[in-house]
């Protein structure tokens, strides 16, 4: 299950958060945010050993910079809170899935 983060969430469930942790920075205008979602979502399904989260860079503007998120979508790893990979872009599930288990 993917879990929707608010600024005020993302350091409890994120940062302070021991293990693997994907973070898909998006918005709800963003054209390749939509199609990459629903794979996110299946990945998301299929990696129980790693936790998904995202966050709506519009509604969560502070996050956006501080992780320096240009273009959307961003998805970043977090290894115990520490940012270790950073994926720019739409890519098919295969790519979404091996660049995810990589650090698992």
């Amino acid at each position: 299950m993917v879990q929707h983060l608010k600024e005020n969430e993302f350091n409890s469930e994120v940062v302070n958060f021991d293990g693997i942790s994907i973070v898909d920075f998006w918005a709800e205008w963003c054209g390749p945010c939509k199609m990459i979602g629903p794979i996110y979502e299946e990945v998301a399904g299929e990696l129980s050993n790693a936790k998904f989260t995202k966050v709506n860079v519009d509604e969560c503007p502070n996050l956006a910079g501080k992780y320096r998120v240009a273009s959307i979508p961003t998805i970043m790893v977090f290894k115990n809170g520490e940012p270790v990979d950073t994926l720019v872009g739409f890519m098919p599930k295969p790519q979404l899935k091996a660049a995810v288990e990589k650090h698992l």
